[in-house]
């Protein structure tokens, strides 16, 4: 009987591991999809804005409704809804899962409708808090030195887009319901259709304000202040299809659905108090992130606009790589019990490896071809080379700080899934400290340097580097976080170690294989910029991938079977 236990175990974890993986695959590529429409608006926005006062004032619009989105988010139902809607599935009890869903997502309508209205009410003081600097734009438009008030402008760009917050809360519990029922690909798939909205309706009102698709040149600043604010009008158009698109997919897992605000339903409690906590967290995370706009307000023209595009870049790996396995094995790890220890210390292990095994490449790829990259992506219409430099050093700074931040992602689903989401939120107030202090002396010394004096003259406006400052800063604390996300992991799961032997050993692998990437930029130097990036990208990436299969690194075979069964 034993033996037979012991493989009816075995075939069960293995059976596990085949939905982990497969779920994962299947994470990555709807945010690949996601992703890649994701760099085509930051396109559509570079074209129409580049790296100036228009640019600065997107960048505070879109972050401004991000506290309630992140607050009651995707983070936030990983780990307080997820747990407990996984564990009434896996009981057989569809109906009390259906009840639970129902009575949160009515919570989640009532916070997320109301928050938004006092976005919309107090859009105001909410701009002068994020981006202080803002306020001293009047007298510098009387004095001739800036076009518009960014403040003013800011102001009605936030009433605009805070609703949509509301709505991408709502989008999230869909998300939490099906990644529950292991369908994984709609939901992450989704915002696809919010980022197409936006790419939309900036062609769209580029084409109706000057008559052409395209020619930014032909937009007088009053006309680009107009398609600032359609492009906000569109991103709420596309919250509604990024929910709305999922809908149909959950009334099909779904069953006993039964829309309440009662505390009664079963879960309903235990969830609320684990809310607080992740809450907590997801707080300190978004306060990092007002931190970095209501201080890169007070940098030189052109810092928050820089910050933006080399953010997108930054969160490619992170969303692909580290994301994708962490939502796809929270589920997974959430079942395993306490006596499971040893297996939830290995499937943990494992993932980590998963996750550099593609991480680690890519941030070496970033720090080598970073300026050919952010080129190829972004170089067009008002985003010139001055504006291609500087995003690809502030996106070098952020680079150095990717694998802790893909490995933190991981370790704190490892927290939820123990019931422990106090630890993750301590730990994410020290990150965020310890970033601030690295961040505020490095930027405004930076801020002193132009980039001319570093990189020689360039097209484009003049450019300073304190962006730089913020991103090292954040490096920093994204190192400390893991590593305390590690040690106070330690007591629950002593064998869940961050596998630094393997990463190394990948780090090599990925610095051998720049050659064949390098060599075929310098072949290629007078080629345009959107004909050389994909041919670097794929020498570089065939000769990492090729030698990892030709040396057996597991990690390959992994990904394999994620993406292709």
């Amino acid at each position: 009987m034993g033996d037979e236990a012991e493989t009816v175990s075995a075939e069960a974890e293995s059976a596990s591991d085949a939905e982990g993986e497969s779920a994962a695959g299947s994470v990555a590529g709807g945010i690949f999809l996601s992703r890649m429409f994701g760099l085509l608006r930051e396109r559509a926005v570079a074209y129409f804005f580049g790296v100036g006062a228009h640019a600065d004032v997107l960048q505070v619009a879109f972050k401004s409704p991000n506290l309630l989105q992140n607050l009651l988010g995707e983070g936030t139902i990983s780990a307080a809804f997820i747990p407990i809607y996984s564990r009434l599935l896996d009981e057989d009890r569809p109906a009390a899962a259906g009840r639970f869903a129902g009575a949160i997502f009515g919570v989640l309508l009532a916070a997320a409708g109301g928050v938004a209205l006092l976005g919309v009410v107090f859009a105001e003081p909410i701009v002068t808090v994020l981006a202080p600097g803002f306020l001293d734009d009047a007298a510098q438009v009387a004095a001739g030195d800036l076009p518009f008030n960014r403040f003013d402008l800011a102001v009605r760009a936030v009433r605009l887009i805070f609703p949509m917050a509301g709505v991408l809360v709502l989008s999230a519990w869909a998300l939490g319901v099906l990644n529950s029922h292991r369908q994984f690909f709609v939901p992450y798939v989704a915002p696809t259709l919010w980022n197409a909205a936006i790419i939309a309706t900036l062609f769209g009102g580029g084409y109706v304000l000057a008559g052409t698709p395209g020619a930014p040149d032909a937009l007088s600043s009053d006309a680009l202040t107009q398609l600032l604010l359609v492009a906000c009008v569109g991103a709420f158009g596309g919250g509604l299809f990024q929910f709305g698109v999922q809908l149909p997919f959950v009334v099909r897992e779904m069953e006993g659905f039964s829309l309440s605000l009662s505390t009664r339903v079963e879960g309903v409690r235990e969830a609320l108090s684990a809310f607080g906590p992740v809450v907590a967290s997801r707080g300190v995370a978004q306060l990092s992130a007002y931190l970095d706009l209501f201080l890169a307000s007070w940098l030189a023209v052109g810092a928050l606009s820089a910050l933006r595009y080399a953010q997108l870049l930054y969160m490619l790996p992170i969303s692909l790589f580290g994301m994708s396995v962490a939502a796809s094995e929270l589920p997974e790890l959430s079942r395993l019990t306490q006596e499971k220890v040893a297996a939830f210390s290995a499937r943990l292990r494992r993932s980590l490896r998963q996750i550099a095994f593609l991480t680690v490449p890519t941030v070496v790829g970033y720090l080598a071809f970073g300026v050919l990259l952010v080129g190829a992506l972004f170089r067009t219409g008002q985003f010139q080379a001055a504006s291609t430099w500087l995003v690809a050093i502030v996106l070098g700074g952020y680079s150095l700080g990717i694998l802790a931040t893909t490995f933190s992602r991981l370790l704190q689903n490892a927290f939820y899934a123990i019931g422990d989401t106090t630890t993750p939120a301590w730990i994410a107030v020290l990150r965020v400290t310890v970033s601030t202090l690295v961040a505020v002396p490095a930027m405004f010394w930076l801020d002193t340097i132009a980039l001319e004096r570093v990189v020689g003259p360039l097209s484009g406006d003049a450019l300073f580097l304190g962006a730089l400052g913020l991103s090292l800063g954040a490096t920093v604390g994204a190192w400390v976080e893991v590593a305390a996300l590690r040690h106070w992991l330690r007591g629950p799961l002593p064998d869940a170690r961050i596998p630094w032997g393997p990463v190394g050993r990948m780090v090599g692998l990925a610095l051998v294989s720049l050659g064949p990437g390098a060599a075929a930029w310098g072949l290629l130097p007078s080629w345009h910029v959107l004909l050389v990036a994909p041919l670097v990208v794929a020498a570089y990436a065939a000769a990492y991938l090729g030698a990892a299969w030709g040396l057996g690194v597991g990690e390959i075979e992994a990904w394999t079977r994620r993406f292709f069964g």
